[in-house]
């Protein structure tokens, strides 16, 4: 070992200049932070989509349409996805709790049934809402509509 092949262990040095730490650093007096104005003040804070006096993004881009605040919003559910969950796992009734444990709707969702595909099976379907087709198809073969 020799004292010039010795060097600080990886990681214990920093890499960056110093700002700020006089003249003679090469980056003191303004400090990298130009002349005046409010970037070059301690205490700036800059508000978000501030564009420096210029019209913000979100009040140039024009506004349209309606979002009512009481929609509600339903987790479709086709019959064909009944039928196949009451195959796959022998159900004889299907309810939310169902739904949730077989992982096709959170516990929070409202679900919607949908008239889509064949159902073959007589099933007792509870759910928030039902389509006229839905409710004519489960009813056609015996079943049950419950809404809750």
């Amino acid at each position: 070992m020799k004292l010039y092949t010795l060097t600080p262990a990886d990681g214990s040095t920093k890499n960056r200049k110093r700002i700020g730490r006089g003249t003679g650093s090469g980056r003191g007096g303004t400090s990298t932070r130009g002349h005046k104005g409010a970037k070059s003040r301690s205490g700036y804070k800059s508000k978000i989509g501030f564009e420096g006096g210029q019209m913000p993004l979100q009040r140039r881009v024009p506004k349209f349409g309606f979002k009512s605040l009481n929609k509600v919003e339903f987790k479709p559910v086709n019959l064909d996805t009944l039928q196949a969950l009451a195959e796959q796992y022998n159900l004889s009734a299907i309810n939310l709790e169902a739904l949730v444990s077989h992982g096709l709707a959170s516990k929070n969702d409202k679900i919607k049934v949908l008239g889509g595909g064949e159902l073959k099976a007589k099933l007792e379907v509870s759910a928030h809402g039902f389509s006229a087709s839905a409710v004519a198809a489960i009813e056609g073969l015996g079943g049950t509509v419950n809404k809750i």
